[in-house]
C-alpha cells in the first residue's frame, strides 16, 4: 500500500501542549531582532498546527502580521477558531492552507519559522534556498525538528510495523532515522545559502504522567501515520496499540513521580546576510 497523509487530531496533540511548546520558546529566544525598524514585521509559521505556538509570536513581535500555514484542515479549523484575528499589540494573526513541500514566499518576510514540521517533509533542505530567498536582508529562518528517531519510542514503532504480522499494511508508512539531519549538516547547508547560522541540539527529559503516557504522547505525532493507515480497521488498530503499549512500558518504566521521556531536538537559527548598499 502507499503511504497516506496522516490525519491529525488537534485535541490529542494539545494534550502535551506545555512540553511541546517549550522547544519553540527556546528557539524564539535565539532569534535576533528583525529588520525593518518601525515597520510591522511580516512573519510566516510553516506547519502551524492548532496555532497555539503561532500565537506566541505575537508576544515577541506585537505589531507583526503573522500567518500560520498548514495542510491539515482539522488543525487549521482549530487555529482559526482559537487564535485568528487582531493581536493585543496591534498586529494580526491569520491562517492559510499550504503544503510546506511546495510553499514559496509570495512576499518578503522578516521571519520564517517552523516548529516540529520539517521532519514530515522528505528532502526539506531542498526547500531552504527558496525560503531564504524570500527573506528580507537581515531576516531570519528558524526551525526546530525532533531528533529522536533512534529513540526506543520510534525504533519499537518501526520494528513492530515491519514485523511479519504488520509489514504488508505498515512497512512503508513510517519515517526513518534520515527524516532529519544532524546539526553539522544543517549548519553547512544554511551557511552555504549566505546565512549566519546558529545550530544546536538539546535533549529534554519530559516527566510524563498518567497511564501509558509515552503512548499518549506519540498518538499525537509520530504514531499518526499508523493510526491513519489502520483507521478503517478498529480491531487491527487496537491490536497494534496493545503490542506497542507493552513494548513502551518496558522501554519507559514509570518512576515514583512519573515516566521520564528523553527527547532530543535539533535547532537552527539562520540570519540572511545584509546586502551592501
Amino acid at each position: 500500500m502507499s503511504a497516506r497523509t496522516p490525519a491529525w487530531d488537534p485535541a490529542q496533540y494539545l494534550r502535551h501542549a506545555g512540553h511541546r511548546a517549550r522547544p519553540f520558546t527556546d528557539l524564539l529566544a535565539r532569534v535576533p531582532d528583525l529588520p525593518g525598524g518601525s515597520r510591522p514585521p511580516r512573519i510566516a509559521d510553516l506547519g502551524c498546527g492548532p496555532g497555539n505556538v503561532t500565537a506566541l509570536l505575537a508576544g515577541r513581535w506585537p505589531t507583526a502580521h503573522i500567518t500560520g500555514y498548514d495542510n491539515s484542515p482539522e488543525m487549521l479549523d482549530k487555529a482559526v477558531v482559537e487564535h485568528e484575528g487582531p493581536t493585543p499589540g496591534g498586529g494580526r494573526l491569520d491562517f492559510a492552507h499550504a503544503d510546506v513541500r511546495t510553499w514559496t514566499p509570495g512576499e518578503p518576510y522578516d521571519l520564517i519559522v517552523s516548529n516540529a514540521t520539517l521532519q514530515w517533509v522528505p528532502g526539506h533542505t531542498g526547500r531552504f534556498a527558496d525560503w531564504v530567498a524570500g527573506l528580507r536582508p537581515g531576516g531570519t529562518f528558524a526551525f526546530q525538528v525532533p531528533g529522536n528517531f533512534s529513540a526506543p519510542s520510534h525504533r519499537l514503532m518501526r520494528a513492530l510495523a515491519h514485523s511479519a504480522h504488520w509489514r504488508d499494511r505498515l512497512a512503508d508508512v513510517l519515517r526513518h532515522e534520515d527524516a532529519v539531519l544532524g546539526p553539522e549538516a544543517y549548519l553547512e547547508r544554511l551557511t552555504g545559502l549566505g546565512c549566519t547560522a546558529d545550530v544546536w541540539e538539546t535533549t529534554y527529559v519530559h516527566l510524563l504522567t498518567g497511564e501509558d503516557p509515552v503512548l499518549d504522547w506519540v498518538k499525537g505525532t509520530g504514531l499518526r501515520p499508523v493510526l491513519t493507515a489502520l483507521g478503517d480497521d478498529p480491531r487491527a488498530c487496537e491490536e497494534f496499540l496493545a503490542e506497542y503499549r507493552t513494548a513502551l512500558r518496558e522501554a519507559y518504566p514509570a518512576g515514583p513521580h512519573g515516566t521520564p521521556f528523553p527527547f532530543r531536538r535539533v535547532f537552527a537559527v539562520a540570519t540572511k546576510d545584509t546586502e551592501e548598499a
